[in-house]
């Protein structure tokens, strides 16, 4: 009998959904504590994989993740179609025009991003080949592979950590992310070729044949591909549904990508990754599309590939500490040193060149995907797999807040995350400005660990003095309290409206009753300025009030709000 049979289809759905819904709320929490979500996916991964499932209830483990037979086979298909889609998404994060436009400066960062940790990789690697994890290949692939491993970066996770930082369109932040494109674009050229010599799978052509043919694809993608794409999409757009018609299209033409580059004997995502490039770059391509596109692929096929790795390894059997620490060590110095240098070379002062280096230190996702596919093609041991992937996620992990220290900023800091459920009162009923005041500040001294009554004393006293009406349907009453270990925020709702004697004379619908630790001035100006961000459109407090009546409801309305 062939294919899956009843228990076989049983056992697939059941591990899928297991593994997609403990990767999404891993994920989840992953990015709660500012984290990329990549890291709780992992996790996820690792806890369901052998290294805790499979030691805690090895049957258990091994029934619903089996390691031979079809259901193995049906996983592998679908992971290997996920990270070919993860990979096209991440090709069309790509904007070659961008570098252009940065010109020297990211020539240089790019250039030392890629040179300067290949070198100080290339030389150990080839010293001792087999303590750094080396499988059955030469001294010189081997060696190559490490260099190329220790150059990458990690554009998507880059990005984001820019975006939560708000520096995003600072000019250190757009040399950052011009240099990735050129790191992600050189390194995964470079693997493709060392995957091409090494002949993974059955080969149809010679080790230089295919390294040939790889090099024409490239070039061919990245002109003509880019140019037909460029003058096809109209033509989808005007005559197809949106946005069924434009992912049909794209997903169309980048399964016919990774074919042709697996038959050619590179491994499938790298022609999905150069389909994205040539997508991406399109004037045409709409940012609702890439959006629905980049959402598809990253809530449903991103977090069941990278829970997927944490199956293919036992990550405490195969953790080896000084391998860990020389393979972080020798990524980190290469990486940031060398971007610093060039960053300096190109004008940066000295902090801004510090979170340069920082930045490009990001490994995050694609040091993963690049160091699992050398694991399967037999390039590394189960060992350095193991030490690439904790790097990654270290390096992912630590670039965002050093990048914080140099810049000399704080994390920005969101009014919603010091809101707790007994500091939220979803009906206030009081006729007047204080007596809502008063009812609010006897709720969030609960939370607070506060004497209720000296607090709401406190309160209301300084709202007698100074109306907090700020404006568009909101008032922050707000006090610093000595003694307070952390901020607490108490959000109270009033549908009909109260006067605060706001200046533009709005009924207040949303209170916020802002309370910080008196010595820790710069978080509390941080909630206030969050606030007045969140409702800067009049409309917002009005539709909050309307849709929430649990914080639950309330912080979904706000995270659409934002979104939208």
């Amino acid at each position: 009998m062939t294919g899956l049979n009843h228990s076989d289809v049983t056992v697939f759905f059941l591990a899928i959904a297991v593994l997609l819904g403990a990767a999404r709320i891993a994920g989840e929490i992953a990015q709660r504590f500012r984290q990329p979500a990549v890291v709780g996916e992992l996790l996820a991964g690792v806890l369901l994989g052998p290294t805790v499932f499979g030691l805690l209830m090895p049957g258990a483990q091994g029934w619903l993740f089996p390691s031979e037979g079809p259901v193995t086979v049906a996983m592998s298909g679908l992971t290997t179609v996920a990270i070919s889609l993860f990979l096209l998404v991440a090709g069309m994060e790509i904007d070659l025009s961008s570098v252009w436009r940065q010109g020297r400066s990211v020539l240089l960062v790019g250039a030392m991003g890629i040179v300067a940790p290949a070198l100080i990789g290339v030389v150990p690697a080839a010293m001792a080949p087999e303590w750094f994890g080396a499988a059955d290949v030469s001294t010189t692939l081997f060696a190559a592979f490490f260099g190329t491993a220790m150059a990458i970066t990690a554009l998507p996770v880059i990005a984001k950590i820019l975006m939560d930082l708000k520096l995003f369109q600072a000019g250190f932040a757009v040399t950052i992310i011009s240099a990735a494109i050129v790191n992600d674009l050189i390194g995964w050229i470079a693997f493709a070729f060392i995957l091409s010599l090494i002949g993974v799978g059955d080969a149809h052509f010679a080790p230089l044949v295919t390294a040939g043919l790889t090099f024409g694809f490239t070039i061919f993608m990245l002109t003509v591909g880019r140019w037909a794409i460029n003058r096809a999409l109209p033509w989808v757009q005007a005559h197809t549904q949106w946005p069924s018609g434009v992912l049909a299209f794209a997903l169309t033409l980048g399964m016919l990508s990774a074919a042709f580059t697996e038959w050619i004997g590179v491994h499938a995502i790298f022609g999905a990754f150069l389909l994205g490039i040539a997508l991406g770059d399109s004037a045409h391509l709409r940012r609702r599309t890439r959006s629905t596109i980049e959402q598809f692929v990253g809530s449903i096929f991103a977090p069941l590939f990278f829970a997927s790795i944490g199956l293919k390894a036992d990550f405490a059997a195969h953790f080896d500490l000084g391998l860990v620490l020389a393979v972080l060590v020798i990524a980190s110095i290469g990486k940031i040193f060398g971007c610093w240098f060039a960053a300096k070379l190109a004008g940066f002062e000295r902090r801004e060149a510090w979170a340069v280096g920082f930045g490009m230190n990001a490994r995050g996702a694609m040091e993963i995907v690049l160091g699992l596919l050398a694991l399967e093609a037999g390039v590394i041991t189960e060992r350095l797999f193991v030490a690439l992937v904790v790097m990654a996620i270290v390096t992912s992990m630590t670039s965002g807040v050093l990048i914080q220290f140099c810049l000399g900023r704080k994390k920005t800091a969101s009014f919603t995350d010091f809101v707790s459920p007994r500091a939220f009162v979803g009906s206030l009923e009081p006729t007047d400005r204080v007596a809502a005041v008063r009812e609010l500040a006897l709720a969030t001294a609960a939370g607070a660990g506060f004497d209720p009554d000296r607090l709401a004393a406190s309160v209301v006293r300084q709202e007698r003095t100074v109306g907090s009406g700020l404006g568009n349907g909101v008032a922050i009453p707000h006090a610093r309290m000595p003694g307070l270990a952390r901020p607490v925020v108490g959000v109270g709702i009033c549908r009909p409206g109260l006067d605060f004697d706001a200046p533009d004379g709005r009924p207040v619908r949303v209170v916020l009753l802002v309370l910080s630790p008196s010595e820790d001035a710069g978080t509390h100006l941080a909630i206030l300025k969050s606030i007045a961000h969140t409702f800067r459109n009049a409309e917002t407090a009005q539709q909050a009030a309307q849709a929430a009546t649990t914080l639950t409801e309330f912080r979904a309305f706000l995270r659409s709000a934002s979104e939208d």
